[in-house]
């Protein structure tokens, strides 16, 4: 191989595509050039693997896949004349997983929506899609998954479903998605394997995804269609309405059910059961040597009455994922792959889907639409993935040209060639967590009675650019762009002990949650602390807080509550401080809060109602009338909204965003 690498000198042209489809029996190498409105397919190669490398799609052997798949490069080669050094290739759905979920996202305020605002609440959603499917099937949550799809079903704003967010203006967004992720290690082996042959991973998609692109073109895709690639290990299943793919799945049965029924049944080897089932539907006899090396003549009502309960389990199993991914029957399905000729299979699956038997048919008639041959017949189903990947490639669905630098390595792109930055990180592993972090949680404690807060650490932000400047994860990203993201790092969750928040003395007891406790004592949010005074019989005095700090310090409220002066009084049962008087007495009192950093004292309001945080932005200092960017509100470091009551000591910041 490096002897003819080192002969053809000349390369394809920019435009041509190389495909690769890695399957469980064989690989098909097919080349194309796109040629007006359809792609001109001008070689096609397929080598036998030699033994099971390959296991249900998926790649088990690299090593032995590497071999076949260069033995059909070559060939393509000496055929072509030219040296093939990039690739385009489809991951198999073995290990798929599709997730619908509905996911909200709630503004500080009603504002106007724009893209970065749907990029964040789209990133959410397939986070929370993620997190779903792990918990529900018990994986580890250190596994890593490539995002390789997804749709939104709807939008939400403010509850009313609308088809576009863009432009206007609310505060609660909310999407329904479906979202399809593969885990990293089906990806890595099909990079593995190419890299063993000198070929360059130009662009990967799904195999469902591929073959409904060859077997379902766009201008029919508002029709409610199934297709169903039925190859030796899997059946793939992709199912589109109203113009687009809406899901995928797969079946672990598929062509070699029948065919292991077969070699138990007549007792023959793999290919010459392979060769059997092939037969069924030419002749009304089949001749063939079984392993102990008698001649046998079987005719075909004898194998095919052998055969019925093993094909009837897998039409059994492709109509049930079907119905399961689409929510019911569909308008029409369409089969490709190999195993789609099997006899009685259409039948079958007419059968249990209930459907007119003229809306269940073989693929290929559509395959003219996008392409053509002057020397292969390409209305071969089985050339339905292989197809596809090329029609991906050549229509820009996947570019073979589209190459994007994702740290400095080249980004692993699935599906349609329009990509926007959160796209790209999603593809290649990063969630939602990593482009946005999260603030360590705030410990809340009580003291006496008094609200205390630690506040976590906050989040260190992610860094996004885009060819050395900085970007939004809802900008588009076209061909040869170079990103730079480091993922953010979530802060630390406060902690506290008990002598953080009071003072130990001779005269007082302290108490977290009726329990007596020493110092060193860690808190936890909810626990709530009391002091109890030592009664001095000698001295006849008791401890009693004094008031707060004056309203111009601008320490922080868990400071203040630890700063006690005290001051000697007759005998005293109970504390009382200031918020517990001013309770009393509405309109007599003080209350006080730290506004960005500052303390404000206001006086209670004379009705006795709490203040709202909309009440503060008369003294935020900001000019609304003159704004350049969201006003972004906080309490106690968490997101505020305009009703929201306060409390006394609550830490407020009103300010733009940057």
């Amino acid at each position: 191989m490096e002897h003819r690498n080192s002969i053809l000198t000349d390369t394809l042209p920019e435009q041509a595509i190389f495909a690769l489809d890695i399957g469980t029996r064989s690989i098909i190498g097919m080349v194309g050039m796109p040629d007006g409105e359809r792609i001109h397919i001008v070689a096609i190669e397929r080598a036998e693997h030699t033994k099971r490398a390959m296991i249900d799609g998926q790649i088990e052997d690299i090593e032995q896949v590497a071999k076949i798949a260069g033995q059909v490069k070559e060939k393509l080669e000496k055929k072509l004349g030219c040296r093939l050094d990039k690739v385009c290739v489809a991951a198999a759905g073995r290990a798929l997983r599709t997730e619908s979920v509905t996911y909200e996202m709630e503004l500080s305020r009603p504002q106007k929506i724009d893209a970065e605002s749907v990029s964040r609440l789209e990133a959410g959603a397939i986070s929370e899609a993620e997190k779903s499917f792990m918990d529900r099937e018990g994986r580890e949550s250190d596994r890593q998954f490539y995002l390789v799809g997804y749709t939104v079903s709807r939008y939400y704003l403010d509850n009313y479903m609308i088809s576009n967010l863009i432009d206007h203006h609310g505060r609660v967004l909310k999407a329904d998605i479906i979202a399809t992720f593969l885990p990293t290690e089906v990806v890595e082996s099909l990079y593995a394997a190419m890299n063993k042959v000198g070929l360059e991973v130009a662009s990967l998609t799904l195999e469902p995804i591929a073959a409904i692109n060859a077997a379902i073109p766009q201008n029919i895709r508002l029709l409610n269609l199934a297709m169903v690639d039925i190859g030796a290990g899997t059946s793939d299943i992709a199912v589109c309405r109203d113009g687009s793919v809406t899901g995928y799945t797969m079946a672990i049965l598929a062509g070699d059910e029948i065919t292991e029924t077969i070699m138990k049944e007549y007792l023959v080897d793999f290919d010459t059961a392979e060769k059997i089932k092939s037969e069924i539907d030419e002749g009304s006899e089949l001749h063939f040597t079984d392993i102990l090396g008698f001649e046998q003549v079987i005719t075909r009502e004898t194998i095919f009455e052998s055969i019925q309960d093993a094909s009837s389990r897998l039409c059994e199993e492709i109509s049930a994922k079907i119905m399961e991914v689409n929510g019911g029957a569909p308008s029409a399905v369409f089969l490709a792959g190999g195993g789609s000729r099997l006899s009685g299979l259409k039948e079958g699956i007419v059968k249990h889907l209930n459907m007119d038997p003229k809306r269940v048919a073989i693929a290929g008639n559509n395959f003219k639409i996008n392409a053509f041959s002057e020397e292969y017949d390409l209305e071969n189903p089985e050339y339905a993935t292989p197809l596809g990947i090329v029609i991906s490639a050549g229509f820009n669905i996947v570019n073979d040209s589209f190459r994007v630098i994702l740290n400095d390595k080249p980004a692993k792109l699935f599906r349609r060639g329009s990509f926007t930055v959160m796209d790209v990180l999603m593809m290649n592993g990063y969630n939602y967590q990593d482009m946005i972090g999260r603030s360590g949680q705030n410990l809340v404690v009580t003291v006496n009675g008094k609200r205390v807060v630690f506040y976590g650490e906050k989040a260190e932000p992610s860094v996004l650019k885009r060819n050395g400047e900085d970007s939004q994860l809802s900008d588009a990203v076209n061909g040869e762009d170079r990103l730079l993201f480091i993922p953010a790092k979530s802060g630390k969750n406060a902690s506290a002990m008990v002598s953080q928040v009071v003072d130990f003395g001779e005269n007082i007891k302290i108490f977290v949650n009726d329990e007596e406790v020493s110092e060193d004592r860690v808190l936890k949010t909810g626990d709530v602390i009391v002091t109890e005074e030592i009664e001095d019989e000698a001295e006849g005095f008791s401890w009693q807080l004094e008031e707060d700090l004056p309203d111009n310090t601008s320490q922080h409220p868990a400071e203040k509550s630890s700063e006690k002066a005290v001051k000697q009084t007759g005998p005293s049962s109970s504390l009382t401080t200031q918020k517990d008087e001013t309770k009393k007495s509405p309109g007599s009192g003080k209350i006080t809060f730290f506004l960005n950093d500052r303390p404000l004292t206001l006086p209670l309001k004379p009705d006795g109602q709490p203040y709202y945080l909309m009440d503060m932005l008369e003294y935020s200092g900001l000019d609304f009338k003159n704004l350049t960017s969201q006003v972004m509100l906080e309490v106690n470091g968490e997101d505020g909204y305009f009703q929201q009551e306060l409390q006394d000591r609550d830490r407020i910041m009103i300010y733009e965003a940057k």
